[in-house]
């Protein structure tokens, strides 16, 4: 059995999410690290790696990014994948989710796996449909808001968070499977892994490599345009009423709401 787990890299938590005006797509120039929500996707492969109930021969860490989403990939192999593919060209800028989830869905063509993992969601665009998107390109039954997964040959039995509830469904591999951040707690790498991951094979492919069709990706190949982008207005300053006095404190607080209506 083969697993791919897709990864991206996406700002770091603690970095302002904001618009680069002059192209209308995320300013990444800041500090990155791998998208956290990923880091359950991979825990979840080496949890079925592990457990035995099937054999895996590998477990391979996919991303499509510039140059710097290598350190993603770092990341990702330092958890337990054994190899990584890294999707990587120019045409690709711009790309929105179809575009992205049709390239995704060449490179992994090319690998052939038994079971696609994905985080339920990016730390950045946030957008939850990658997953659906690359299965619909594959023509793989995909499942979403994933938490608990049974693997046997051939089949997969998950249990997957819903508005009313939750879902049990068995469905057929090869699958696309986005799992959520409840279905475990991912482990920390070794110091022996992290100073290792630089060793393990990384793949760097062009869309030529994979066969993709350069008007299917990048902006040409995108049906979403990003339009004006405006930081929304500052709020005013509040008003800070110091408790020097209980009572007088209380007396401001009341005049101040019933100044503006607010007292029924």
């Amino acid at each position: 059995m083969k697993i791919c787990v897709l990864v991206k890299e996406v700002p770091d938590a603690a970095v302002e999410k904001r618009i680069n005006p002059s192209t209308g797509r995320m300013d990444r120039s800041g500090e990155r690290n791998l998208n956290p929500y990923d880091t359950h996707a991979i825990e979840a492969a080496m949890q079925v790696k592990e457990g035995g109930e099937v054999e895996v021969e590998e477990i391979i860490a996919v991303t499509m990014g510039p140059s710097t989403a290598v350190r993603a990939l770092h990341k990702a192999v330092s958890l337990g994948a054994d190899r990584s593919v890294h999707l990587s060209d120019d045409a690709l800028a711009g790309s929105d989710v179809v575009a992205t989830g049709y390239a995704l869905a060449k490179v992994l063509e090319r690998e052939s796996p038994d079971l696609v993992l994905l985080g339920q969601q990016s730390d950045d665009g946030e957008c939850y449909t990658i997953g659906a998107v690359v299965a619909d390109y594959l023509q793989m039954p995909s499942l979403t808001q994933v938490i608990k997964m049974d693997v046997t040959e051939g089949k997969l039995r998950c249990e997957r968070q819903a508005e009313y509830g939750y879902d049990t469904v068995e469905i057929t591999m090869p699958a696309v499977i986005s799992v959520g951040d409840a279905i475990n707690e991912p482990r920390y790498p070794s110091l022996k892994a992290i100073m290792g991951a630089k060793k393990k094979p990384l793949d760097s492919v062009g869309i030529g490599d994979v066969g993709l069709e350069a008007d299917r990706v990048g902006e040409a190949g995108s049906k979403v345009v990003c339009g004006d982008f405006k930081a929304p207005p500052q709020k005013a300053a509040g008003e800070i009423i110091e408790d020097e006095d209980t009572n007088e404190t209380v007396e401001k607080i009341v005049a101040w709401l019933d100044e503006r209506k607010l007292l029924a």
